[in-house]
């Protein structure tokens, strides 16, 4: 908390928890959790934030108690995940009552920019409940303001539309002095859960069986080596953004998809030989657009990223690489309700292949008419701006977000999640530079091959290579020693010590008598490293047991003590310090956790 800062009410805190074991975490929640258990703690992986401006007087208390109205009726405010989860994975329980964790920072006391990083950088911990945090900052001495008012939240409980959902159920709250706004929202958190739980999965498990894009697809733009974390935005002007939605509207397609063949056409160029090429990215869908009765203004991690993909062959017309992907638009808004590991899972593939790399979101226009509830508070001096998005990681390695600004103007912003990977600037001013073209091409005649040399020459010259083949230098793999004998008979991986080879436990392999996986971290460096390795084994649920000799016991149960803190059951850490001692004492370890 910064000097002077002023904490509105105590940290949150549970009460009883009213749902008993809980529900299991659907499965978007779950990659969400395995993805942030593997990053850094201060990464600020899958850590939203949206921000505003609050006019006219604010009043701590009133603003607190408008926002304990609001936890008090929407249960995914006091969601969490049971600790040490179960069998099988992460459970959401949700709790009787959780109090608001707020902190008012005085006019000098904080920088805005560093107090935004700052929010980001603490995280949060899954299994307490109070996976949203609200800052305020006072600009102006006194008490007319400006206010910036900063939500900062775990993508594993909300989406960016849940926030301007509970904005809004907010202001009504406030303009109530705090009053009770109705019962608890339903549906609510819990039902959607269950209304997943409950899905007939062979219909989507035949469709991306058959739609997951095809190995070796292009799936990141030409070029690397940017540093992890640079956002770079790039703003089409008014009538640039105009004449692109009219162009648009003559292809009767979108401008969602016309950034998308934006991208795809970037991604074509990563492959400079002729002939068609596959393409893929994800696309961020909502997730409410499904058969579930007030889905559409249901707070929840609801929205998805899915795969795309398209073949680009520079001799097609242009024309109908559009209506390609306006298709696939159309296909994906049967199956928003399914994950990208799921999908992965029924396209075969292992989570070592990523279906896409990079992600595309379109984020809707502001409303144009005025909103009533805008009026009212007016009516007591008070104006808030529109809420706005802070593009954060969300584990690709670039994340491309559009949306139009109050003025018309079209607004891109890129983010790279990952270093030596992508050219995040390059790719999202390439990206503007093809919005800008698009509508100086005939809408009949233009190939694709013309459409690309907006971005210059084609083929482009040189030897270029695709970045797809680049990897993240450093990280841990799970080298397999000796195959499960069947289905469920769960896990035990071995942690090397400090420089020991993963070879060294080459010996336990030949004399322990285990019927499940048994495998060795290979290169480990830290917890993280280790448990992007683990993921496989997590994601399916398999009992896990960890063993070491005592040199590795520190990364050994601090990777248990993570794999806790994010709703997995924590694995048995075994230790010991010869072969035979080792094998001993996984086979106990085994037992107490009761493998089968």
């Amino acid at each position: 908390m910064s000097v002077g800062s002023e904490q509105a009410g105590p940290p949150a805190h549970p009460g009883p928890a009213r749902s008993g074991p809980g529900l299991p975490a659907s499965a978007g929640q779950r990659e969400v959790l395995l993805d942030a258990m593997a990053a850094r703690p201060d990464s600020g992986l899958h850590v939203g934030q949206s921000h505003w401006r609050w006019y006219g007087p604010l009043d701590t208390r009133r603003f607190l108690a408008a926002w304990q109205c609001v936890y008090d009726r929407e249960a995914v405010l006091r969601a969490a995940f049971a600790p040490y989860g179960a069998r099988g994975g992460p459970r959401v329980v949700v709790h009787r009552r959780v109090v608001p964790q707020l902190v008012r920072h005085p006019y000098g006391s904080a920088d805005w920019q560093a107090l935004l990083a700052g929010e980001r950088r603490r995280g949060f911990e899954p299994t307490r409940p109070g996976l949203l945090r609200i800052a305020l900052l006072d600009e102006q001495p006194g008490p007319a303001g400006p206010t910036r008012v900063i939500l900062t939240y775990h993508h594993a409980a909300l989406d960016g539309r849940s926030v301007r959902l509970l904005v809004r159920a907010f202001a009504r709250a406030y303009l109530a002095e705090g009053g009770a706004a109705g019962g608890e929202r339903r549906p609510d958190l819990r039902d959607h859960l269950r209304w997943l739980a409950g899905r007939d999965r062979a219909p989507a498990r035949a469709f991306w069986s058959a739609a997951a894009p095809p190995a070796g697809s292009a799936t990141l733009p030409p070029g690397g080596g940017g540093a992890a974390g640079v956002r770079t935005t790039v703003r089409l002007a008014p009538y640039e953004a105009s004449l692109l939605r009219d162009w648009t509207a003559g292809q009767g397609v979108t401008e969602s998809t016309a950034l998308q063949a934006a991208w795809a056409l970037q991604l074509r160029r990563s492959v400079p030989a002729g002939g068609p090429v596959p393409v893929a990215f994800a696309t961020a869908v909502s997730g409410r657009g499904i058969p579930l009765d007030g889905a559409c203004r249901l707070p929840g991690p609801l929205t998805t990223a899915l795969p795309v993909s398209v073949e680009v062959d520079p001799d097609r017309p242009f024309s109908r690489l559009l209506s390609d992907l306006a298709d696939r638009a159309l296909e994906l808004s049967t199956y928003e309700w399914v994950s990208m590991g799921q999908v992965r899972a029924w396209s075969g593939r292992t989570p070592a292949t990523p279906l896409a790399r990079t992600v595309l979101s379109f984020d809707p226009p502001p409303p144009a008419d005025a909103d009533p509830l805008d009026e009212e508070l007016a009516a007591q001096g008070i104006r808030l701006t529109e809420p706005e998005a802070v593009a954060t990681p969300g584990g690709h390695a670039l994340s491309l977000t559009a949306h139009h600004d109050r003025e018309g103007g079209l607004v891109l912003t890129g983010v790279q999640d990952r270093t030596g990977l992508v050219d995040a600037r390059a790719a999202v001013h390439g990206t503007a530079r093809l919005l800008r073209g698009f509508p100086t091409t005939d809408r009949r005649s233009t190939t694709v091959a013309e459409t690309l040399r907006l971005l210059g020459p084609w083929p482009p010259p040189g030897d270029a290579h695709p970045a797809a083949d680049r990897q993240p230098a450093g990280a841990a793999g799970l080298v397999v020693l000796r195959q499960a004998a069947r289905r469920g008979a769960g896990a035990v991986v071995l942690v090397p010590p400090p420089g020991g080879p993963a070879g060294c436990y080459s010996a336990l392999a030949r004399i322990h008598p285990w019927d499940g996986q048994l495998a060795v971290l290979d290169t480990p460096v830290d917890a993280a490293g280790c448990l992007a390795a683990l993921r496989p084994v997590l994601a399916a649920g398999e009992p896990l047991v960890l063993g070491c000799r005592p040199a590795g016991a520190p990364l050994a149960h601090e990777i248990a003590r993570r794999t806790a803190a994010f709703g997995w059951p924590a694995p048995a850490v075994a230790v010991a310090p010869d072969t035979e001692s080792l094998s001993r004492a996984l086979t106990a370890a085994a037992t107490r956790r009761a493998v089968p």
